[in-house]
């Protein structure tokens, strides 16, 4: 069987291996805090007591991401975004082994969780937009489409078997799902070690400017790439609202009854839907209407995220995050060329890392936003709120950027 034309770059797929092998661990870590912050919390609080400390691990995440984020993007353009990529990892690694040390203890402490997710966010904070902002120099232009839909494979796929391997480890002991983490971390560093050897054309073009300056330069391209700006906000707001990641525990336990590994198929149902459907996005990618797909992608993302929060059936459940997650993979897709397409290569680093960090706050800021939402309106009112939310977000979204809804092809000369 003959590989995919677009692993004959061999950078591309020695750097597509690191995204795969990180992503996994990185789902399964997930999978294994999530679990053992919210079986540690039942027993002193209610369940939406539990879920708020649960939503507070991405809070924890987000927070030095979110003070990092503009300094990250401005390191992406300044240094070797490879090297970058190497402490990142090695800092990732170490993250791992501090969470398998802390799971093994007689009494795991929450604080100590917290702390370690907050050196965990910041390997991500440097991690994003080094990573995104390197993926175009390891391919050609015309090939560019195809990479971002196999690099999406591949995260997407790291989503399925991640929190199925997390849940199946967590029902031995969480310090099990730890420890494959850090030694899948690991053999990331490796993946990663051996691209910072390979020749690329790519190199960084600061040309000495001062940090805020370069700062403000990202700022103001993405300000004005009106396009680009309504992309990554349509995703922020979007995923903010609708994500129910923080609340899966509690469905897996209190409402569903189906345990830690039902916990882990409910968190791999989403990436199901999203596995299949970028696969299908390798072999025909998106090439006319792309705003419209987007905008339509969203919605459906919200209307799966409600019949998922008014489900008492697991397999319907199940299947409303596979229907959410494949909404969200044509939305991710078209995000991503969009970004990197309009982005000249002296400024990926910086717009990336706006980029990232909205995806980010979609992810970990909203699954403390689930948390504090599932406090004040319990476990379905805040998935319903969810929903809604994103439903209603797209819809102003269409109108707030035409440029968006507009857009046809993925080329920065036809938009």
């Amino acid at each position: 069987m003959r590989l995919p034309s677009i692993f004959r770059h061999r950078a591309y797929a020695v750097f597509w291996l690191r995204g795969l092998l990180s992503n996994i661990a990185t789902m399964m870590q997930s999978v294994a805090l999530g679990w053992s912050v919210y079986s540690i919390a039942r027993q002193s609080y209610d369940e939406h007591q539990s879920m708020f400390l649960v939503g507070m691990i991405g809070l924890a995440q987000f927070l030095p991401m979110f003070v990092l984020s503009l300094l990250a993007g401005e390191t992406a353009d300044r240094y070797d975004r490879r090297k970058i990529l190497l402490y990142c990892v090695l800092l990732q690694t170490s993250c791992a082994a501090a969470f398998t040390w802390l799971s093994l203890q007689p009494h795991l402490s929450l604080t100590g969780i917290f702390i370690i997710a907050g050196f965990f966010g910041v390997a991500r904070a440097f991690t994003s937009p080094a990573s995104a902002s390197l993926l175009p120099a390891l391919v050609p232009r015309d090939e560019f489409p195809k990479a971002v839909a196999w690099s999406s494979l591949s995260h997407q796929s790291a989503m399925v078997l991640g929190p199925w391997m997390g849940g199946v480890l967590c029902a031995v002991s969480p310090s099990y799902a730890n420890a494959a983490a850090c030694a899948l971390y690991l053999m990331a560093s490796v993946a990663v070690y051996f691209l910072a050897q390979m020749p690329l054309n790519a190199k960084p073009s600061h040309n000495g400017a001062a940090r805020l300056t370069m700062i403000r330069e990202g700022l103001a391209h993405l300000w004005d790439s009106k396009i680009v700006l309504g992309a990554i906000s349509l995703d922020l707001f979007a995923a903010l609202l609708g994500g129910v990641t923080a609340l899966l525990p509690a469905y897996a336990k209190d409402i569903l009854f189906t345990g830690p590994e039902g916990f882990g198929r409910l968190r791999s149902a989403f990436a199901v839907g999203a596995v299949c459907l970028t696969f299908c996005l390798t072999l025909r990618p998106i090439k006319r209407h792309t705003g419209k797909w987007m905008l339509g992608g969203v919605t459906i993302y919200g209307l799966a995220t409600l019949c998922f929060a008014l489900s008492r059936d697991a397999r319907l459940s199940m299947l409303a995050l596979a229907v959410a997650g494949a909404a969200d993979a044509v939305s991710v897709f078209v995000r991503q060329n969009l970004v990197q397409i309009l982005t000249p290569d002296p400024m990926r680093g910086r717009v990336s890392a706006v980029s990232g960090l909205f995806i980010s706050a979609s992810n970990e800021l909203g699954e403390f936003e689930s948390g504090v939402a599932a406090r004040f309106l319990g476990i379905v009112g805040s998935a319903v709120l969810g929903g809604i939310g994103s439903v209603v977000v797209t819809c102003l979204w269409a109108k707030i950027f035409p440029t968006l809804r507009k857009t046809d092809r993925l080329t920065a000369t036809e938009m």
